[in-house]
């Protein structure tokens, strides 16, 4: 088959790291992956990204749904800076992208263009949706799952390849149960990505994260509204450098293993386990989002049976896919192996992989982060001191310096390396809110 030049569509890299030596006995293979996207590659017409047309950038669409209940009037420049950053994520669409604004309140409103349908980003349609910015008021409550709703018949409506939703709120989702949140974002799974932003100090840190987490976006705080501009900018220059969409982890393992577990581990943890879907024999797949040109990290462990001594398995085998609306995928032309192998050398077999060390620690940070905040809002400070003294350990051991930053505002450092810390006797809210909010970032390897 020729080959076709197809530009910015990225080649995509798999690359395993492990030690596939296992004592007599062992059954627990664990490896990490990393996925590599890198852009302006030249693929073959077989493995070439989905909805480019020849020549041109991926088709998109984005969805921007901005808080605008009465919270966002206090004070009254949160409002205007809200407005101020939505116009500056659509002076940042690409022309030909499909864009809509979603006004939130208790009930979600078509902003921009309205009529149920979206505009094609041009300087007239950029100019008349700023110009729609201006009717932004404040009033009303918080329903969050209606804001998605909308954005997913907007979005689902448009003939494109990468739908993507950015959500601003200030406030608790108090007019919607967190059960009718659940299934909305269930419902909105795997239809379109999504980043979501908390401003100010009132929010709750586990909804907005949740939003993200379920919709395969990110998640911040912008705790001062001065800085929503350059953060919504950044955000749209990301969606508008995405270039393939849906790209599926595909884990196959052979006759008697079992996937325990898959997770995403850098640029921040997101555990994908539970998300699996079959892809035939001794097949799953698992969700990993929109891609551009990016590096991502993956924790694969699997369950094998043990075999005799000298003896060598194939433990499982990752390739990159995009699932078809017929049920076929899309095999992206990268794949990695897992293996195993039992032997009786002890330095072999009681080594560990820098990776999957390294990870396993910063998947240890994060619960200690949580569990930290956790018990300090319980009131259980030797608790909260314990954990939070381990995650203060666990981040100065592995270079994580923006997590040891964080932390040390809500505690006093004696000493990092034993994890001695005393808890400040005041913390600003949003330094807890920032802390919590991105206890989940975590540090690539050193090399």
């Amino acid at each position: 088959m020729a080959n076709f030049a197809k530009p910015n569509v990225p080649r995509f890299s798999v690359d395993v790291y492990q030690n596939e030596y296992l004592p007599e006995g062992g059954s627990e293979v664990n490896a990490v992956v990393t996925v590599t996207a890198t852009g302006g590659g030249t693929l073959g017409s077989a493995v070439s990204a989905p909805g480019y047309a020849a020549g041109g950038p991926p088709s998109a669409a984005v969805a921007l749904m901005v808080d605008c209940s009465g919270s966002m009037d206090y004070p009254p420049t949160k409002m205007r800076n809200a407005r101020d950053a939505t116009a500056a994520a659509i002076d940042t669409l690409r022309d030909g992208t499909h864009f809509a604004v979603i006004g939130g309140t208790h009930v979600a409103k078509e902003v921009y263009p309205g009529s149920g349908r979206l505009a094609v980003a041009d300087a007239v349609t950029r100019d008349q949706a700023k110009q729609a910015l201006r009717r932004l008021s404040a009033g009303g409550g918080t329903a969050i799952g209606t804001w998605l709703r909308l954005a997913d018949r907007l979005l689902s409506a448009a003939d494109v390849t990468i739908r993507h939703g950015i959500l601003l709120t200030d406030g608790r989702n108090e007019h919607e149960s967190p059960e009718d949140l659940r299934a909305t974002l269930d419902a909105c799974a795997g239809r379109f990505t999504c980043d979501a932003r908390g401003v100010g100090t009132d929010w709750e840190v586990k909804e907005v994260t949740g939003v993200a987490s379920a919709l395969l976006g990110t998640a911040d705080i912008v705790a001062d509204p001065a800085g929503l501009a350059a953060d919504f900018t950044r955000m749209m220059e990301t969606a508008m450098g995405k270039e393939v969409a849906d790209v599926a982890l595909r884990v196959w393992t052979p006759l008697g293993a079992t996937i325990r577990f898959v997770k995403q581990v850098a640029p921040t943890m997101a555990d994908l386990t539970g998300r699996r879907t079959e892809a035939g024999p001794r097949a799953g797949d698992y969700p990993t989002g929109s891609w551009g040109d990016e590096s991502r990290d993956y924790h694969v462990c699997v369950a094998v049976p043990p075999a005799g001594l000298g003896q060598e398995m194939l433990a499982a085998r990752v390739s990159l896919v995009v699932p078809q609306p017929d049920g076929s995928a899309q095999n992206l032309g990268a794949q990695g192996l897992v293996r195993a192998m039992w032997t009786d050398d002890m330095a072999a077999s009681t080594s560990i992989s820098p990776q999957v060390a390294h990870y396993t620690g910063q998947a240890e940070l994060a619960q200690a982060i949580q569990q930290g905040l956790d018990l300090r809002k319980a009131g259980d400070f030797d608790g909260a001191t314990a954990k939070l003294g381990r995650a203060v350990q666990l981040a100065s051991a592995s270079g994580n310096a923006d997590t040891a930053k964080l932390l040390a505002k809500v505690v006093d450092v004696v000493d990092a390396a034993t994890g001695t810390v005393r808890l400040k006797t005041r913390v600003a809210e949003a330094d807890e809110m920032t802390l919590e909010t991105r206890s989940t970032k975590t540090v690539r390897v050193k090399k």
